[in-house]
């Protein structure tokens, strides 16, 4: 029996001897510095229209008699594409010119009265009372006469309104009316036609957040799609950033003009675009990730813990001993074989993830971004881990 107690003790007394002791240490989470293209864009949707359209209407009332185009028709500069019923305006035309030759013999009549009674009055025959009647009725005669050629003048050209013409060359988009129905012209012009210059130039207005506007600028590439084409992807550039804001449902937008060619006629008005507006890039450039940045290694909070090599300084004497930085330098932890020391870098443009190195690290550089630690305390000294059922040796609780 003592024998077997003697066994048990000499076993337990080797496995204490082989365990190994336990020390801090640190894990820290690396990245390598590699090459890319960072971008920084705003997102926003808008509406595909054409870069020029004109709303064609009519100056006067009257019947649609003729209608020469339709939807989708190409038109020319000055290529008649309706016309009024005339019948009204043509006599009106023949009421003025009956009026002005009245008025115009009215006036022959008095300027041949005019010049006789100032021939009179000159060798002091008449009064001067007469002079001045023969001077009224010639000066109401001339001015009647005068009235008469205007009222003449706007007959004409509310006949020729009667024929509509398009002012541009370009596409029907869209037509308002049909032969035989009335149009009236009082305040507003209606609308007859709507003509667009080039479908091959087209723009999309964008609506721009306020919190975006200020990175928009004129001149910027733009990318977008949309549902009609899903797989393509068009290209355009912006041309204005309007100023005058629009609030809807107290939210401040502001108007983005994107000029968008369109030689192959995918793009038609009126359809949502998808815009993306690079606002910055650049292009196959060392980049790190943000994290790099504001990484600092911490010192244990145990003193008796073995510290992490740190290229033989501590962490809190190195964050010490930093040099001051300016406002586009910082300093980013590299790990070696020697361990880890600072660097300082210069850093560029930056899109929230990765942000551009200028100067200071070299392609291929382990550079470190976060640091985990795990400490585990050695058991103290005479003391046996393990369950409280486990044997103990021989004599452990014996009373002295």
């Amino acid at each position: 029996m003592r024998t077997k107690h003697i066994g048990l003790f000499l076993l337990l007394l080797a496995g204490a001897s082989c365990q190994k002791e336990k020390t801090f240490t640190d894990t820290f989470k690396t990245a390598v510095v590699e090459k890319g293209n960072i971008v920084n864009t705003v997102t926003s949707t808008g509406t595909v229209e054409p870069v020029n359209s004109v709303d064609v209407g009519t100056q006067v009332s009257g019947i649609i008699d003729k209608i020469y185009v339709d939807y989708n028709s190409e038109v020319k500069a000055g290529q008649v594409i309706a016309e009024l019923d005339k019948t009204t305006l043509e006599a009106d035309l023949r009421s003025a010119q009956a009026n002005l030759a009245s008025s115009k013999a009215e006036l022959t009549y008095q300027k041949a009265n005019y010049d006789r009674i100032k021939s009179l009055y000159e060798r002091q025959v008449i009064s001067d009372v007469e002079m001045e009647q023969a001077q009224y009725q010639y000066d109401k005669a001339k001015a009647a006469y005068d009235k008469v050629q205007a009222d003449m003048s706007r007959v004409k050209k509310n006949l020729d309104y009667a024929t509509i013409y398009s002012p541009i060359s370009g596409v029907v988009l869209y037509k308002a009316v049909e032969e035989g129905q009335t149009v009236a012209s009082s305040f507003n012009t209606p609308t007859l036609f709507t003509i667009a210059q080039d479908l091959r130039k087209m723009r999309v207005i964008a609506n721009i957040d306020e919190a975006d506007i200020g990175m928009v600028k004129e001149g910027q590439l733009v990318t977008f799609t949309v549902d009609a084409y899903p797989n393509d992807i068009f290209n355009g550039k912006v041309s204005q950033v309007r100023l005058q804001a629009t609030t809807t449902s107290n939210v401040v937008t502001y108007e983005v003009v994107i000029d968008a060619p369109n030689e192959d006629l995918k793009l038609k008005p009126g359809l949502t675009a998808n815009i993306t507006i690079i606002t910055e890039a650049a292009n196959d450039v060392l980049m790190v990730p943000v994290k790099a940045l504001s990484f600092k290694p911490t010192l244990p909070e145990k003193p008796d813990m073995p510290q992490p090599p740190v290229a033989q300084e501590q962490p809190n004497s190195i964050a010490s001993k930093r040099p001051a930085l300016q406002a586009n330098e910082k300093i980013i932890f590299i790990k070696d074989a020697q361990g880890m020391h600072p660097q300082k870098v210069e850093i560029g443009m930056t899109n929230g993830i990765y942000t551009e190195i200028k100067d200071g690290l070299a392609l291929g550089d382990t550079i470190v971004t976060d640091q985990i630690a795990e400490i585990d305390l050695p058991a103290p000294a005479g003391k046996m881990g393990g369950s409280p059922f486990m044997p103990q040796p021989p004599g452990r609780n014996r009373k002295r």
